[in-house]
């Protein structure tokens, strides 16, 4: 049995005072499951000034993926250290770890900091949030979405589940955007790559279409290509985005 643990020397104080130096402690803890999947739950507790989210995770993934190539465990916690590299706002990592039996993954967890008073874009969505009529919040948060997703394709990264729910916003008048919960985002290559790219900005679109405007949504795909005129290549790649889905839902 083999164990890759790390926790960030931040949280010091709290890991400990909260016993979560193990695996088996994180597993024992007698919190209440927020959300849960066939391979894992999410636990939220309470750190006295934050709340920490635990994910724990009992398989690495889905199909082949539960015996090679990394866990969706590791993808997550890798896919948020390399959006902060990238200067992308994100959940703060307080711990990981990871546990291996003869090489295969037997279980694991990763537990983040809280981004306090936040919301995910779909929450503003479903409440029809008054912001999203508000031409100059809408601009603010539409132009960091944009500047986000292009760090991410500069890097030849694909999220692969860009949708509102995985975006949060503070609630303030000049909101910082923030990217969370990617378990299967990755590099691509090639045409792969390309598909990629089209598919985050279909997610991004799926309800971008519904509340925002026409010309908002053009603001954005211009603020994400660094362009002030869209060309003929632009167009087809604009179309290819806004009917990938279809047919699919």
């Amino acid at each position: 049995m083999s164990v890759d643990y790390t926790f960030n020397p931040h949280y010091n104080d709290s890991v400990h005072a909260l016993q979560l130096q193990s695996i088996d402690q994180v597993f024992n803890l007698n919190s209440t499951v927020i959300a849960r999947s066939p391979i894992s739950w999410v636990m939220c507790i309470d750190a006295g000034d934050s709340l920490y989210y635990v994910k724990c995770y009992t398989r690495a993934g889905k199909f082949l993926r539960r015996f090679i190539g990394r866990s969706r465990l590791r993808a997550e916690y890798e896919n948020l250290k390399f959006f902060a590299a990238c200067g992308i706002p994100t959940a703060p990592i307080v711990a990981f770890g990871e546990e291996r039996k003869f090489g295969i993954f037997n279980r694991g967890y990763l537990i983040t900091d809280e981004i306090p008073n936040t919301q995910s874009l779909a929450e503003l969505a479903a409440a029809n949030d008054p912001r999203l009529h508000n031409r100059h919040w809408v601009r603010s948060v539409s132009k960091q979405v944009a500047c986000h997703t292009a760090k991410l394709h500069r890097n030849g990264f694909i999220h692969n589940d860009l949708k509102w729910r995985n975006i949060l916003v503070e609630d303030t008048t000049e909101p910082k955007v923030y990217f969370i919960d990617c378990p299967v985002g990755r590099r691509r290559f090639g045409i792969l790559r390309k598909r990629g790219f089209i598919k985050d900005l279909a997610c991004l679109d799926k309800l971008a279409c519904k509340h925002l405007t026409r010309t908002e949504r053009l603001c954005f795909y211009k603020d994400y290509t660094s362009k002030r005129r869209i060309d003929q290549q632009d167009k087809i790649l604009i179309k290819r985005a806004v009917h990938f889905f279809d047919g699919r839902d």
